[in-house]
Formats: structure tokens, C-alpha cells, sequence
């Protein structure tokens, strides 16, 4: 069995015990053939904290075989609607028992403040779990006419089997339910592989998952590299299905290593390029507020950061000044302060990459209003930074940056602001702000992408569907449609009264 290490918290002079195995059968193992490890970091004080095993194909073989065995004989059609939601209920509350570890645990590794782990993406995944068991003894089919006097017909929704569930670094927490919660709901097993940037707090909850007394093998979590666990798990033979959140890069490649497998079913939430529109009728003050945390909220790590806003002529100058003060407010430090509203961005690699944009930008003529400037001292930390007098050619203006990092531009009526908005490739997300009525029905049709927010942003419920069109992805997380991800729909014929006559 691999050994706990013990993670030390100096803020707030405490341990936390955390797994450092691959978690098999309710058990925290190493790996069958490899001694690689993944090295956790603190995005705060670039340190390790600790290393955990990093699978290798060979283990992923190891924990599909875990979940099927389990799919086949302890879960699956195994057990009632009932049994189900009883024990993702009594998981929620072990996570909502433990959510103060957990959330320092989740700052630790990600760099987020304590209360916004805490709060938000801990609060939202007891919440989504609880949502999910109430529907675990409501999958229903329907029964459909045939021949009232000979025959009838219905349909079965039953689980489609093993998912591969592969979760990106930005909300570990909080991506971890949206993937766990539904297939558990429907009776499928889980192979989970959280991203090796932000491995501990899955681990973590796995610990919970057994506690809370889910047989072995429904939950199974497998810390790897992405080309080499997350390989091995897309391309596997008897995984049924993929969720999969993060890059569109990524997403292809996945698409590509089901199609040469077993056609496995697959859902998609891949990148966003998300544009935020603000008419002369809005509210601007309220405005400002939402647009500000469109692409500050988790220091702009966010496949829905609303990253290009647009700003009516006639209030831009108003609006900009409003906004720029607005975002000045906000305090981006150490996650253990709860005065801090945003933390350091998860990694070097990211941290390089979002200023590697920021220099872009400048370089091809957009003006820096806000930000732009690298702290000294330690942590990977990229303040929030404006742009504006943007081209629609510019790469800031076209690519994912994924960072606090927004591009201001303006139109002057409300088509050229709905041809600016959907001119990208992502589908992602999309906002508008209007106190007409008859603007916001008329925009919100008009926007091509799976989520539209009016007057507000960036807001996602747990009875709410959220996905994207285009490059963003296919399938639906969330609400009942979440559900359809992981069913397959059987059609029962029953004769009772037709004698089939022979031969022809």
C-alpha cells in the first residue's frame, strides 16, 4: 500500500494528511511497473509539496478492470435508484464535513483563495451531488404504443458502463462532481484522472468516497500524465465512455483515439473565447461588477472568461473608467489571506504562457490600460491587465489566453455587436447587458454559443445544461441533460397476441 504524506500549512501552522497511491478497489496502491512520480506544487511559493504515484497504461488497465468488475457484479443494474442516492447523499456530506481541509488543500496546489475553494467550488459540489442523488431514483424510459390488442413497447435508460472521466487543473474540485456526480446517479463506475498540475484534492476525495461506503471499484482515481494515463484511458477497449474538460487540442486528440478504438461515446467541454457585450441601456455600474468578474474570477482561468468585451460607442469612455476602477479593487495575494479575492495562476507553464500573450499584445499595437507589469519576488502571479484600441486579427483578440487578461472594444450598433461577438471559432459562453427587453430576447437568439447570461455572468446552476457549440465541445454537463451522457437507450418490443405465420 502507498504511504500518506503529511502536508504542512505554515499560514495557518497545521498538517494535513494527503494519499500519495493510485486509488483501486477502495485501495491507495503504487504503481504495478513504474516509479514515475508527479510533483504537486504551490503555485504561491513555487515549492513542491509533495509527490504522488503517476500511473502508468499498465495501472489504468489494472483500475478499468476494478470498475468493470465492479459495473458487473456491485453496482450498475446491481443496485436500486435508492442505494445510489443514499450513498452520493451520505458523500456530500463528508465533503461539506470536510470543506475547510479541503479547500486549504485545493489553495495549497491551485493557488485559489481558501474562501473561494471553500464557498464557491466546494459549496457548488455538495450541491451538485445532492442534485444528483435526487435523481437517482428517477431514470425513467417511456412506454409507446404499438398494437394495443397484440403488442407494446418501452424503453430503458441503463448505464452505459466504465467512463474514463478526465478532469482539468482550474476548479479540481468542483470539475470532479460534475463528472462523478451523474454517472454515479445512473449506476456507471468511474475511472477519474485529475489533472497532474492539481492531483491532491481528488485523492483526497477519494479517501471520502470510500467513508462514505461506495463498494470497490465504482471509484477508481489514477493521478498520470496526460500522453501517457490519459492516453491509455482514451484509447482503452472496455472504457464506454469519455468525459473529458480542457483544451480543444486535447479534445481532437481524444475524439481521435475513440474513433480508433471502440467508438466510445464521448462528452466534450473543451476552450472558449467568450465575448461580453455592453449596450448603452445597461446598468453600468452593475456592468462594470460583471464584467470585472468575468475575467478575473479564478484569475481568468476559466473556459468562459468573458475575455473580449464589447462596449457600445456612445458609453465606452464611461464605462472603461468604470470598469478599470472596479478592477483596481480587487486583491490578488496569498490564498490563505481571506482578504484576497484572486491567487497566483496554477503553474510556470501557465504563468509563461499568459505573459507570453500580454507581450503579444503589446507588440501588435493594443494599448495596456490596466496591468501589464510583473510583480517581483516569488508566485506565479499575473495581476489583472486591460487592453484596448484591439484589432479583431489580434491573437489576444482570437486565442484562448486563459489569464486575467481582457480585450475592451466598441461598436456602434447592436448587429455589428452580434457580428463581433460570434465572430470566433469557440461557442462556448456569451453575455449581454441591456435594460431593454426586447434587446436582450433579440441578442440572446443571436448569440452562437451553448450559454447566454443577461445581465449577469459567468453563473452556472446545477439544474442548468452547460456546454458548448463549435470548437467548444459537444455533449451537455449539468441539469437532467447531464444525465443522457451516461445512459444508453434500450428499446424492449414485446409481442403478447401476434402469431407469426410461416413461411412467408
Amino acid at each position: 500500500m502507498a504511504q500518506p504524506v503529511t502536508v504542512k500549512i505554515p499560514a495557518l501552522n497545521k498538517q494535513i494528511s494527503v494519499p500519495t497511491g493510485l486509488f483501486i478497489n477502495n485501495e491507495f496502491v503504487p504503481s504495478v511497473d513504474s516509479k514515475e512520480l508527479i510533483h504537486a506544487v504551490n503555485p504561491y511559493t513555487e515549492e513542491v509539496i509533495c509527490s504522488v504515484v503517476a500511473a502508468s497504461p499498465a495501472d489504468i488497465d489494472l483500475a478499468v478492470a476494478a470498475a468493470r468488475n465492479a459495473f458487473k457484479t456491485t453496482w450498475g443494474k446491481n443496485v436500486t435508484g435508492f442505494e445510489r442516492s443514499k450513498l452520493i447523499n451520505k458523500l456530500a456530506d463528508l465533503i461539506e464535513r470536510d470543506a475547510q481541509e479541503l479547500a486549504e488543500l485545493e489553495s495549497l496546489n491551485n493557488g485559489k483563495p481558501v474562501k473561494i475553494a471553500r464557498d464557491f467550488d466546494i459549496g457548488d459540489t455538495v450541491q451538485c451531488l445532492r442534485y444528483y442523488a435526487g435523481w437517482a431514483d428517477k431514470i425513467t424510459g417511456q412506454c409507446i404504443e404499438v398494437d394495443n390488442k397484440t403488442k407494446l413497447a418501452f424503453t430503458r435508460h441503463e448505464p452505459i458502463g466504465v467512463c474514463g472521466q478526465i478532469i482539468p487543473w482550474n476548479y479540481p474540485i468542483n470539475m470532479w462532481s460534475w463528472k462523478i456526480a451523474p454517472a454515479l446517479a445512473v449506476g456507471c463506475t468511474v475511472v477519474m484522472k485529475p489533472s497532474e498540475l492539481c492531483p491532491l484534492t481528488a485523492l483526497k476525495l477519494s479517501e471520502l468516497v470510500k467513508e462514505a461506503g461506495f463498494p470497490p471499484g465504482v471509484v477508481n482515481t489514477v493521478p498520470s500524465y496526460g500522453p501517457i494515463g490519459g492516453a491509455a484511458l482514451t484509447a482503452h477497449h472496455d472504457v464506454d465512455k469519455i468525459a473529458f474538460t480542457g483544451s480543444t487540442i486535447t479534445g481532437r486528440k481524444i475524439m481521435e483515439a475513440a474513433a480508433k478504438s471502440n467508438l466510445k461515446k464521448l462528452s466534450l467541454e473543451l476552450g472558449g473565447k467568450s465575448p461580453h457585450l455592453i449596450f448603452e441601456s445597461a446598468d453600468l455600474d452593475q456592468a462594470a461588477n460583471w464584467a470585472a468578474l468575468g475575467i478575473c474570477y479564478n484569475s481568468g482561468q476559466d473556459c468562459t472568461a468573458g475575455s473580449r468585451l464589447y462596449v457600445q460607442d456612445s458609453i465606452y469612455d464611461k464605462f472603461l473608467n468604470i470598469l478599470v476602477s472596479k478592477v483596481k479593487l480587487l486583491r490578488i495575494g496569498d490564498g490563505f489571506d481571506e482578504n484576497s479575492g484572486g491567487g497566483p495562476v496554477v503553474s510556470k507553464g501557465q504563468y509563461d504562457r499568459i505573459w507570453g500573450y500580454i507581450e503579444v499584445g503589446k507588440q501588435e499595437g493594443a494599448k495596456v490600460v490596466l496591468g501589464g507589469q510583473k510583480r517581483s519576488g516569488k508566485g506565479f502571479f499575473v495581476d489583472p491587465t486591460i487592453f484596448t484600441d484591439i484589432r479583431s486579427d489580434m491573437r489576444i483578440v482570437k486565442e484562448e489566453i486563459f489569464g486575467p487578461v481582457l480585450s475592451v472594444g466598441r461598436f456602434k450598433t447592436e448587429g455589428e455587436a452580434i457580428s463581433l461577438a460570434n465572430d470566433t471559432s469557440y461557442g462556448l459562453g456569451a453575455g449581454l447587458h441591456s435594460r431593454d427587453a426586447n434587446q436582450c430576447m433579440r441578442v440572446s437568439s443571436a448569440l452562437d454559443a451553448g450559454t447566454v447570461w443577461v445581465n449577469q455572468y459567468n453563473i452556472v446552476n446545477n439544474n442548468i445544461p452547460f456546454g458548448g457549440k463549435k470548437h467548444s465541445g459537444i455533449g451537455r454537463e449539468l441539469g437532467s441533460y447531464a444525465l443522457d451522457e451516461y445512459t444508453s437507450v434500450k428499446a424492449v418490443h414485446w409481442n403478447f397476441g401476434e402469431q407469426l405465420e410461416w413461411p412467408l
